[in-house]
């Protein structure tokens, strides 16, 4: 009887506390920048103010809320340098370089807002450019904020940059972070550089999980109490 209990009882706080960490899961709504190697997205090492594409190269942007670079959302459809550029033809002295901007779906739009449709564009810039530069000449206005981070292309969205969205809500934002986007990750930054204000989101009070163990520990207790005095009866 007790032997079960305790299974019983072990597997409830196993779950209880793999929800509790879930629910504690923070992301932060972002534009997130990737280069095409062949047919995959590769996140991006440089920001797109100091990244310098090369003539023919693709690069995207994908707007969602992520934890970190590890489980950012890539750019959807089909990303061919020939055909998004089928249109601009090349020019001497200038370099064309493809890019699939992901406006992101609903769920993870700023509250109010809509995304617009994914856009493919061919920017037709100085050898020197840099993607921030090719982004300016197709898909105005951008928007930066103060550190430099990438937070609207073509206007959308309209505010927030790089803001918090805590426990999965994706309606919910707090005050913009303010990561450097020279760093490796430049463009995620806000989302990378985020784990002291997460140690400090779970330092308020207990977690659930903790509540949850006490509560076995008092229940285990209380049975073992009950077969004590059930033995000397």
């Amino acid at each position: 009887m007790i032997r079960r209990a305790l299974t019983l009882l072990l597997a409830a706080l196993v779950l209880v506390t793999g929800a509790a960490q879930a629910a504690q899961a923070t992301g932060y709504r972002y534009w997130s920048f990737w280069d095409r190697d062949g047919d995959k997205w590769t996140y991006a090492t440089q920001g797109p103010s100091t990244a310098r594409p090369s003539d023919g190269d693709v690069q995207g942007f994908r707007f969602a809320v992520s934890e970190d670079s590890k489980d950012a959302a890539q750019p959807r459809g089909a990303a061919v340098f020939a055909v998004i550029c089928a249109r601009t033809p090349a020019q001497d002295g200038k370099k064309r370089v493809a890019l699939v901007i992901d406006f992101g779906t609903p769920a993870d739009a700023p509250s109010g807002e809509t995304p617009p449709a994914r856009r493919t564009v061919c920017a037709r810039v100085a050898p020197d450019a840099t993607t921030a530069e090719a982004l300016a000449t197709v898909a105005k206005p951008l928007r930066y904020g103060t550190d430099a981070l990438l937070c609207a292309i073509g206007g959308y969205p309209e505010q927030g940059c790089g803001e918090q969205v805590a426990g999965g809500d994706t309606s919910t934002t707090a005050s913009p972070k303010s990561p450097s986007e020279e760093s490796s990750s430049a463009q995620s930054s806000s989302a990378e550089s985020s784990s002291a204000e997460k140690k400090d989101a779970s330092d308020d009070g207990p977690s659930l999980g903790l509540v949850a163990g006490i509560a076995v520990v008092a229940v285990l207790g209380a049975a073992a109490l009950w077969q004590a005095r059930r033995r000397r009866g």
